[in-house]
């Protein structure tokens, strides 16, 4: 019968890289695996000091960290994984496990140290702890509120948003049973019938729903909900919910309605009061009519040399002057009917110049046209457009004390179906308390019985009564320039002219 040395087969046989230490921790010997792995022979590494050949140093290691005697000391195995580098200069983790050798006395007499390669249980762990990490980066970047908890209602996980909206600013509520205390009585069961219906969102999803959630102080809040139910092998393990705080939304939607209501009793006041202007304005226009010929009789038979003559043009011309209001007055409340037409805007402005082309308030002033090139046609009022140009080129030489400049601009953007013109002067500016109340009715910083208000007023109710709109494009101690946009006149509804 053959002899076998069935020790140094079963050594041999061993499926690990492994060596046999002695207590000096000298190695005595290395089964095939290990040196076929190493590509070492057995008298390159027998003799050798475990440090050098594991390890690759020229002094040992250092007592406490030295897993050869915590084995001898304890005569316990010990196991520890330890980096390397591979000959292609990957990572390579291996799992180095020391047992102790007993002798027939009991007592520890060699060690076994056993090599496994763990790269890529390794590498898969790795990859495991940062796709966890980057995966509970984004939960906790989220700003809706997230919670996960078991099916007891042990809480498992709180981002940083469902602290901050719950009141828990530390790590206290997980791991506790407090989910059913975030809502209000019934509220945690109500949320698990509705995951488990169908007609929520179907069998274990709830979607988005209005709900109220309690706070660690007890406060109630308004939130948007949505929740569903994890599952693992079918069975119910969890539930995870997303939350929404409604009190912004519904501070914004308060404050919507408080500006709609304001809006409206603002649109009424100003509506009754166009309709008192219009009341008013067409019973003082009759008898001022009645002034206005009667005045103009009367200076007509008088002599040169009648002292009576200045005082009769002096009623003739502010009777003209409240006709003037009586009239702005009219296009304010919007009694003034269009007479709509085909015009072209650069030729309205034109016209608007000539009128005012001996006025005394333009003789120091420059006059800089900038027209568009192509055809700006428009439907509109010709004779109110007239009037809204001439009142904004004379509101722009009011704004210039000396001498300056008053540019004319117009435009076109075919995409967008608009002509834009833009009057832009080298005046005072508007102050900016001054800004917002432009426009609105009787406001004006003309001196007493120099302006009446009516103004830009006016102009606004005629460009939007034409569908367009006024705004004050920029303004600044150098100038000021307005911007007036109205509707391109179109041939069909896909051409533009």
């Amino acid at each position: 019968m053959e002899n076998i040395d069935w020790q140094k087969k079963l050594f041999d046989s061993l499926s690990f890289p492994t060596l046999i230490l002695s207590l000096d921790m000298k190695v005595v010997a290395a089964n095939i695996r290990f040196l076929q792995k190493y590509t070492y022979n057995k008298e390159q590494i027998v003799g050798k000091k475990c440090y050098e050949v594991l390890y690759g140093l020229k002094m040992p290691c250092e007592e406490v960290s030295c897993p050869l005697l915590k084995v001898i000391k304890t005569r316990k195995g010990t196991s520890s994984t330890n980096k390397t580098k591979g000959n292609n200069g990957d990572d390579i983790y291996e799992d180095r496990v020391c047992s102790p050798i007993f002798n027939d006395k009991g007592d520890v007499s060699y060690i076994l140290v056993s090599i496994r390669d763990i790269t890529n249980i390794k590498l898969l762990e790795i990859e495991f702890h940062r796709s966890r990490d980057f995966l509970e980066n984004i939960i906790n970047s989220s700003v809706s509120a997230i919670i996960v908890a078991d099916m007891r209602g042990v809480i498992l996980f709180m981002n940083e948003s469902a602290r901050k909206l719950f009141g828990y600013t530390t790590k206290i509520a997980v791991g506790n049973s407090i989910a059913e205390y975030l809502y209000t009585p019934g509220g945690a069961r109500s949320i698990m019938k509705k995951l488990r219906s169908r007609r929520y969102g179907g069998v274990g999803k709830l979607y988005t729903t209005n709900m109220t959630i309690i706070t660690s102080s007890g406060k109630k809040v308004p939130v948007e909900m949505n929740a569903s139910i994890i599952y693992e092998n079918g069975k119910e393990i969890a539930t995870m919910g997303i939350y929404n705080d409604l009190r912004p939304k519904i501070e914004i939607e308060k404050k919507l309605r408080e500006a709609e209501r304001i809006k409206l009793t603002q649109s009424n006041k100003m509506a009754s009061l166009g309709q008192l202007a219009a009341g008013v304005a067409h019973e003082i226009n009759n008898p001022l009519s009645g002034i206005l010929i009667d005045a103009s009789l009367i200076l007509e038979e008088l002599e040169n040399d009648n002292p009576l003559k200045e005082d009769i043009k002096n009623i003739i011309d502010d009777t003209n002057r409240c006709k003037d209001i009586v009239k702005n007055l009219l296009a304010y409340s919007r009694q003034v009917e269009i007479k709509e037409e085909t015009l072209d805007m650069n030729s309205v402005i034109e016209q608007a110049f000539s009128l005012l082309k001996n006025h005394a308030l333009l003789q120091n002033i420059t006059i800089k046209k900038e027209f568009s090139d192509g055809m700006l046609l428009f439907k509109g009022d010709k004779n109110q457009l007239i009037q809204v140009f001439t009142n904004m080129i004379i509101n722009s030489a009011h704004a210039i004390k000396d001498t300056g400049t008053i540019i004319m601009k117009t435009d076109r953007d075919k995409s967008k179906g608009k002509i834009y013109v833009e009057i832009s002067d080298t005046g005072c500016g508007i102050p900016e308390n001054v800004l917002p109340k432009i426009f609105d009715l009787f406001f004006t910083t003309k001196e007493e019985g120099k302006g009446t208000g009516l103004g830009l007023g006016t102009v606004q109710g005629i460009i939007e009564k034409h569908g367009g709109k006024i705004k004050v494009k920029e303004t600044s101690p150098k100038g000021t320039t307005f911007q007036i946009s109205l509707p391109l006149f179109t041939v069909s509804r896909n051409t533009l002219v």
